[in-house]
């Protein structure tokens, strides 16, 4: 891990004019349509297909949402069923915790905490200090990741401050995904794609499950430890940056393998990965109450 510092419709439409174009000859050989209705029907479903198949224009990225912590980077974040009410929460990495990085099989789960948070604007000024109530959750084995409540709320924030959390996706991130990974602490945004999903990745003591691999694009250093990723398409949020392999050694601490289905081991110097977040909001109820024992809820538990 990155050590502290010390489109459906255009398918459709496609499928359509595929149809339309195999049907007209039968009813051409009917003599039951107008040419001049057939190709009016024709030209309006390849314009519509057309229109579809332009990509829509990626999400604008910046470090709204973002937070700084005294070692790492992070985020705010809201699940998608989160009130403006509700007590506000804080994405990081676990081995980002201030009580340490946590062993394998270790879980931290609803520890007091004031541990603080440096908010940031749209374009990484420094807007207030938040202030944690307490570690919601924290581990370091199948993912890496930090959750904190804070002593305030999103509808509070957003009135001081003018900023909305960042919401976490509850879908499995996409392979070739445009992303962003943004660092609060270092006040940077790398840019690159979702090269695909490593099935284990070993790190010294620890293994994580399903990691992004990044394309070389996302050249992460230490500080960047807890950054959102996000998806450009949507604006969500879809994984927390935690590592990168930085002098091509296997499976040690910094240089993390992936190791298949099979068991082969695979080194890729210089790459960097993210634990997915997407289950995350199936262990929050209404209020963003945590609780380990909902229908639906993986992450590891004590």
């Amino acid at each position: 891990m990155k050590k502290p510092l010390i489109g459906m419709l255009a398918t459709l439409l496609v499928a359509g004019a595929t149809a339309l174009a195999g049907a007209l000859p039968a009813q051409a050989a009917g003599a039951a349509q107008a040419p001049d209705t057939v190709q009016s029907a024709a030209d309006t479903v390849q314009a519509a297909a057309a229109d579809t198949a332009k990509a829509a224009p990626p999400v604008a990225v910046n470090f709204a949402g973002t937070v700084a912590l005294s070692n790492c980077s992070g985020s705010l974040v809201r699940m998608p069923g989160s009130a403006a009410t509700d007590p506000a929460l804080v994405l990081s990495n676990g081995h980002c915790l201030e009580s340490g990085m946590p062993g394998p099989g270790e879980v931290v789960l609803n520890q007091p905490s004031s541990r603080t948070f440096t908010l940031l604007s749209s374009t990484g000024a420094r807007l207030a200090t938040l202030r944690a109530s307490k570690v919601v959750y924290g581990a370091m084995t199948d993912t890496d990741v930090s959750i904190y409540q804070l002593n305030t709320s999103y509808s509070s924030i957003k009135s001081r401050y003018g900023i909305s959390p960042l919401t976490i996706a509850d879908t499995h991130p996409t392979q070739g995904a445009d992303i962003r990974v943004v660092s609060g602490y270092w006040k940077k945004i790398y840019s690159c794609s979702i090269d695909g999903f490593a099935y284990r990745l070993h790190e010294a003591d620890w293994t994580f499950k399903d990691s992004v691999r990044y394309t070389s694009g996302c050249n992460v250093i230490g500080g960047t430890s807890g950054s959102p990723v996000v998806d450009t398409a949507t604006g969500l949020l879809v994984a927390v940056n935690n590592t990168i392999n930085e002098n091509g050694e296997s499976c040690t601490l910094d240089n993390p393998c992936e190791v298949d289905q099979s068991g082969a081991v695979t080194v890729h110097q210089g790459i960097g990965y993210a634990q997915e977040t997407y289950g995350i909001p199936a262990c929050f109820a209404s209020g963003n109450r945590f609780d380990l024992t909902l229908p639906g809820c993986t992450l590891p538990r004590p």
